[in-house]
């Protein structure tokens, strides 16, 4: 079976809608490695977008999987409940950063959580609106849309999003964007469209994602939470992309000095299964009746085993320090490129959730094309990478964080050799 016959047939049967970053189709996986159809090996430094953080099909995940498979795969907790979904609330509230009592709830994608956190925002505090940052990413929903802060590929063509929703600049150095000018745009905001006391939450990604890996900086995040205190607002952490050890913390939150109130988390929970949630502040968390939150297959019980068995390799592994060990490799490497690359405009993000940003050689101007033709010749080469950024010029790099040191060190050649044949070419 060939890849090209494949995706002939999936032109003919499945959506445009779906974007594709390759045309490798996957035959099996272990750990940092895929094979594709055709029998050939890729190193894995996509994760399936930060969702495989303890690699493809890690046994201890699987065995959990499989054994729970075999009692049952699901009554729907709100029917018929089970043991390790309360289990695993109990130690997320324990895990998540915050210095008050906490409840969750489960649904299973990270849009969904999303959608769940502004539900809770708004019945705790009696008020509609949010507000969200330019760049950033919460889903595909039309909530999840109209909070993202990126028009294509995303809301273009939708129609008319959801009303109350509000944006203002992240700020990114690199850019000339600084906390200043996002807490006076707040400011502004304020006194000349919307009342903050009609304001439910103000929701960010401690490190965007989709956004192009831009770490929010500690000053933000006080003045966010000031803000959010003196007004009676909800702040919620999208920790979807940033959770379980890729940053160097099981939460990225944990490396700031403020609490968010409400975090939305998913991908890297579950090891590859459909699983996500939202922990936070109880008092908000039980201001929903019984039935405004739930769904028929949140909590799954194949996620919620592979869950538990997630967070056990986390900690018996020591992934939060492999994870910075990994990225501060990786930057080391990235930093010696851009000594005779002048286009990497800039290497940033903590643990191993790192990007790389290309620019045109005299700095003026974002240089998507080279970011998409390294890509492209990396996956040429048995690496796959994934693009990100507002102009589609930055490298994400979101290899698992059990990746063997040997499959790590080729991937790093490949890159190198990947960005010099692109420069040479050019």
């Amino acid at each position: 079976m060939l890849n090209s016959e494949i995706a002939a047939r999936r032109t003919a049967a499945v959506s445009r809608g779906v974007g594709m970053q390759t045309q490798i189709y996957a035959d099996r996986a272990k750990n940092a490695e895929v094979w594709d159809v055709e029998g050939k090996r890729y190193i894995d430094f996509a994760a399936g977008i930060a969702v495989v953080n303890t690699g493809h099909c890690h046994p201890k995940v699987m065995a959990a999987v499989q054994e729970q498979a075999a009692r049952f795969t699901h009554t729907c907790h709100q029917v018929l409940p089970y043991e390790n979904y309360i289990r695993l609330a109990e130690r997320l509230n324990e895990k998540v950063p915050g210095d008050f009592e906490k409840k969750t709830i489960f649904v299973t994608t990270g849009a969904e959580a999303v959608e769940n956190a502004i539900k809770i925002a708004r019945i705790a505090t009696g008020r509609p609106a949010v507000i969200a940052f330019g760049g950033s990413f919460h889903g595909r929903t039309f909530m999840g849309m109209s909070l993202t802060g990126k028009v294509q590929p995303y809301k273009a063509g939708f129609g008319a999003m959801m009303p109350d929703v509000y944006h203002v600049p992240f700020p990114i150095a690199l850019h000339g964007s600084s906390t200043e000018d996002t807490l006076g745009a707040l400011k502004a905001l304020f006194k000349a469209d919307l009342d903050p006391a009609r304001v439910a939450a103000i929701i960010l990604e401690p490190v965007q994602g989709e956004g192009g890996f831009y770490p929010a900086p500690a000053e933000l995040m006080r003045g966010l939470r000031k803000l959010c205190d003196e007004h009676g607002i909800v702040l919620i952490a999208d920790e979807v992309q940033t959770g379980f050890a890729r940053t160097g913390n099981l939460f990225a939150m944990e490396g700031y000095d403020v609490a968010a109130d409400l975090t939305t988390m998913a991908k890297g929970l579950a090891g590859g299964l459909p699983l996500a949630a939202v922990t936070g502040r109880a008092e908000l968390m039980d201001a929903a009746h019984p039935g405004g939150l739930g769904g028929t297959y949140g909590g799954n019980p194949l996620g919620i085993a592979a869950a538990h068995a997630v967070l056990d390799v986390i900690e018996e592994e020591n992934l939060c320090s492999r994870a910075t060990e990994l990225g501060s490799r990786l930057k080391q490497r990235l930093a010696s490129i851009q000594e005779r690359t002048p286009e990497i405009a800039e290497i940033r993000g903590p643990g191993m959730m790192v990007a790389a940003e290309f620019n045109t050689a005299d700095g003026k101007a974002p240089n998507p094309d080279m970011a998409n033709a390294i890509r492209t010749e990396a996956l040429e080469r048995g690496l796959v990478l994934l693009t990100c950024g507002v102009y589609g010029n930055v490298i994400r790099f979101l290899a698992p964080l059990t990746v063997p040191d040997d499959v790590f060190a080729e991937a790093l050649d490949i890159l190198e050799a990947s960005i010099d044949a692109v420069k040479k070419a050019a």
